[in-house]
């Protein structure tokens, strides 16, 4: 049977992402579509809004046939990390070919600035350090960069956060893999859009943003039918869906009694952050205010989050910099064809396939475990957060019988 990987968060799964895997399955010829997906807190730093069972529950019931988690220790992190991460999972599952979006839609650009790069690395490698000099974030100084010296040459505007993100992918195929790269033009909505499309075709962003300010109703034809009664049943259950605010009165108290020292041992805590970060918590009545506090040129929004993910998990510079693979499977769920794809490919993998965490031993899996049980305390109700501290142990993967 062959595979095609996808790279993934689901946060919630709407319609692009059904677009998404169909093509993926259409395009690559392949039998099955294979999601590496974030855990309970994401790329940019966030909380997802329902935990991982849930989203992988709507990715099953929408076209994917295998989900496996992508560890904390790449999850939450900067692009380059988070790809090399996934891409390395997809691999060690079989996967022949990975397929993501891109606001540019076609591959050969990205294998041209690929070429450009590894010919003019120290070039590039300047040019990013003199935008830093001005002030700029890493993110900006290097898109900034790349639009200096390749934008003409490839065609592959790095400014776009799908294309960028889908050029770490083709790196870390490069150095990684012998997946072959696909990818498909991204529809109607953009990745920061805030306002639903007419098409149907919504970004998360906007999605999230339209549950929290008027209700699931309103996104109820931005999301297949089936992540909507995964979403409603949850919210239903569990009287509210996750987002930063549902953790502000944790991190102000963890921040409140925290010396600039203690906090230095976190990972991404540099550059005497920690500071602004106490100040902005003992003088800010919100979340959205704190950040506003915080935030600088330098220190996007993103970054910010990414470092109060590693501070109420508890993460370590030592935790993360000790490892650098991945060392395991974790399926979060499967399809009979997902089903029959692992009983026919388990033994070639590299990896161990873990479905049961009471019985692993891997030490990243501890990590993972630890931002299970920060996740529960953004819950208000304490049976729930009882209940999700465990959850780890105790739930199943999803098995689809279809």
């Amino acid at each position: 049977m062959k595979a095609c990987g996808v790279v993934v968060e689901y946060n919630p799964f709407h319609n692009g992402h059904l677009l998404h895997a169909e093509q993926s399955r259409t395009i690559t010829q392949s039998d099955v579509v294979i999601a590496v997906m974030s855990g309970n807190f994401l790329q940019r730093g966030e909380p997802a809004l329902l935990p991982k069972k849930e989203r992988a529950e709507m990715a099953l019931r929408s076209g994917v046939d295998i989900v496996f988690e992508l560890p904390y220790h790449f999850a939450v992190q900067h692009a380059s990390i988070f790809a090399e991460g996934a891409v390395k999972l997809l691999d060690a599952a079989g996967c022949s070919s990975i397929c993501f979006g891109s606001e540019n839609g076609q591959i050969d650009p990205f294998i041209s600035q690929l070429k450009l790069e590894q010919a003019h690395y120290d070039e590039l490698q300047r040019t990013i350090c003199n935008q830093m000099k001005l002030g700029k974030s890493y993110p900006a100084a290097a898109a900034d960069s790349y639009g200096i010296l390749f934008e003409h040459s490839s065609g592959l505007d790095l400014s776009q956060p799908n294309n960028m993100l889908g050029y770490q992918y083709i790196t870390a195929v490069e150095k990684h893999s012998q997946m072959q790269p696909y990818t498909i033009q991204r529809k109607s909505s953009d990745y920061h859009d805030e306002s639903l499309h007419e098409s149907f075709i919504s970004s998360a962003t906007s999605i999230r943003k339209k549950i929290f300010e008027e209700g699931m109703q309103e996104i109820s034809q931005h999301v297949p039918q089936s992540s909507y009664e995964v979403m409603e049943k949850y919210r239903s259950e569990n009287g509210q869906l996750m987002n930063w605010d549902c953790y502000w009165s944790y991190l102000q108290h963890m921040l409140a009694t925290s010396s600039p020292s203690s906090l230095q041992m976190y990972y991404e805590v540099e550059e005497g952050i920690e500071y602004r970060l106490i100040e902005a918590a003992l003088t800010s009545l919100t979340f959205h205010e704190f950040m506003h506090k915080v935030k600088t040129k330098r220190y996007t929004w993103t970054r910010i989050q990414r470092i109060l993910t590693h501070l109420i998990t508890k993460t370590t510079k030592e935790d993360i910099h000790k490892h650098h693979s991945p060392e395991y499977l974790r399926m979060l769920g499967m399809t009979a064809k997902g089903r029959e794809y692992l009983n026919t490919h388990k033994k070639e993998f590299p990896l161990p396939l873990i479905s049961n965490l009471n019985q692993q031993h891997h030490e990243l899996c501890s990590i993972d475990i630890r931002a299970g049980k920060a996740y529960a305390f953004g819950f208000s109700d304490p049976h729930k957060r009882k209940e999700m501290i465990t959850r780890d142990f105790k739930v199943s993967p999803v098995i689809m019988k279809k």
